[in-house]
């Protein structure tokens, strides 16, 4: 049995998004538990579907003895603001500390944090707890699939583990599996090898699902390869972080470094070898409503669009119009999409109420040059609190506030419409304000891939609309300032170089 002091910091930046994650933002949580402390973290997320979650499951299931910091996360968005990193970094940090002396400590990272004064959030975080706990006791850390691994985070943290599905649906797995891998680790006594390898190009995110090749396939493979070492881990990362570590990353932990070594080459090749399979069709708005029009003609089923590039969970502001207007300027019937976040319009909408009409201005404040809000005469068709009980695997154990919401009806399109940044990956999303998914013949969704957990059981088909957005999906659209020379901006795309 162990004594293991944890906490948990989470926030995934993309550097190129047009608002800081501050203090209130965790204290949020953007569709997950705002920040928590003490004993009031495992009572808010017992059995859902997060790392922390499954790694504390199976230390108590073993017998160990938890002492808990910090948890919090907050919606994608642009830097996490100094004071709230400090602020945060600081409950976690002396928390380790009162705990003294520990047997370890396990930490719920994301890996593509960038502070407004750390390009590296969670090395420094690392760095911190190292600082305060020595050399010797182990340091563990769960990453999100979409990691931006550093030189230091490797450094800091005897064992880093990262998610292998996108959609996250084995968040908790990976907690256990940290948890099984410090057990690893305190049975041996020394830190494994590790062996570290940076692919040369940077991957689109909506091409990084693990339902699909080529990522479905590697995957697979890095479960053969690891069964020669201790762990692997391949992070495909996230392409909107402007810092010199941007990129995908693959490590493996053995005994012995020959072993880490032919173990991370061996999967690098297949990875290397697959670059120009990460690519797929994308579809501007009017190609993506009447290609799907015209398959709902023939389909029971509804036709499912993801608006990929206003994902909130990539840190767009899950507001913008184009998908809207093209629904509307293709006369779409029986079409819905969601969730456009303007708490304006929201309030505006509760204060008409149900059953009214309102001319109304929705979406479109985030400043894009290319992107406006929508106003339109609207039937108010329904109206909520926003909090909402989620039925999916991805969003699994959680109940969802994201403030007054409501949904409209203009022209056969229902819109809705909600307060709060959530990423619409769960129909539960839908159904709150009385629109059924399964019912509807075009879905448009805010979200890259996450609703893919939920929405491929009940869609004809899925494709990806390219509307306005914070989250490019042609990577090389984006104004990078910082990546390595000759890092390619897209699978076989061009290289990277620094303008001056």
């Amino acid at each position: 049995m162990s004594r293991i002091v944890y906490g948990g910091f989470q926030h995934e930046t993309n550097t190129f998004a047009p608002d800081l994650a501050d203090w209130d933002a965790f204290l949020a949580g953007g569709g997950w538990p705002g920040l928590l402390s003490r004993d009031a973290i495992w009572p808010a997320i017992a059995g859902a579907n997060i790392p922390a979650a499954g790694f504390v499951q199976c230390a108590l299931d073993a017998g160990d003895t938890l002492v808990p910091t910090s948890w919090c996360a907050a919606s994608p968005s642009a830097h996490v603001a100094a004071d709230a990193y400090e602020r945060i970094a600081g409950m976690i940090v002396d928390g380790i500390s009162a705990a003294l002396p520990v047997d370890a400590v396990y930490l719920d990272l994301h890996g593509a944090m960038v502070a407004q004064t750390f390009d590296d959030g969670e090395g420094e975080l690392l760095r911190r707890a190292r600082a305060v706990v020595g050399p010797d006791v182990p340091i563990v850390a769960s990453l999100d699939l979409h990691a931006n691994v550093t030189a230091q985070m490797l450094e800091q943290a005897d064992i880093l583990v990262a998610y292998r599905t996108y959609p996250h649906v084995d968040m908790a797995e990976t907690g256990a599996r940290a948890y099984r891998q410090l057990q690893g680790r305190l049975a041996a006594g020394v830190r494994p090898k590790v062996a570290v390898r940076r692919l040369p190009f940077l991957i689109p995110i909506c091409w990084q699902c693990t339902d699909i090749q080529p990522a479905k396939g590697l995957y697979q493979q890095l479960a053969e390869i690891e069964k020669d070492v201790t762990h692997m881990s391949f992070a495909t990362g996230f392409p909107a972080a402007d810092f010199p570590e941007c990129s995908p990353v693959i490590w493996a932990y053995a005994d012995d470094q020959a072993s880490a070594n032919a173990a991370a080459d061996r999967l690098a090749a297949a990875a290397n070898a697959a670059e120009a399979s990460f690519a797929g069709k994308l579809y501007s708005p009017d190609e993506a409503v009447q290609y799907a029009m015209g398959k709902a003609l023939s389909s029971a089923r509804p036709i499912v669009i993801a608006d990929a590039q206003d994902n909130p969970g990539a840190g767009s502001n899950s507001d913008t119009t184009g998908m809207l207007r093209a629904l509307l300027r293709n006369k779409a019937k029986r079409a819905a999409i969601g969730l456009i976040v303007d708490p304006v319009a929201a309030a505006k909408i509760h204060a008409c109420g149900q059953g009214e009409r309102i001319r109304l201005a929705i979406g479109g404040n985030a400043g894009l040059a290319d992107d406006q809000p929508f106003e339109g005469d609207f039937f108010i068709e329904s109206l909520s609190d926003g909090k909402v009980d989620a039925t999916g695997p991805y969003y699994h154990g959680f109940r969802l506030d994201m403030g007054p919401s409501a949904c409209l009806l203009i022209d056969g399109v229902r819109v809705v419409i909600a307060s709060r940044k959530v990423q619409m990956a769960d129909q539960a999303m839908f159904r709150f304000v009385g629109v059924e998914p399964t019912a509807q013949a075009v879905l448009v969704v805010k979200s890259a891939v996450h609703f893919r957990a939920d929405f491929t059981p009940i869609a004809e088909e899925i494709i990806v609309g390219a509307a306005p957005g914070f989250m490019p999906m042609i990577l090389r659209q984006l104004p990078w300032k910082n990546l390595p020379a000759g890092i390619r901006l897209d699978p076989c795309g061009v290289g990277f170089q620094a303008v001056d």
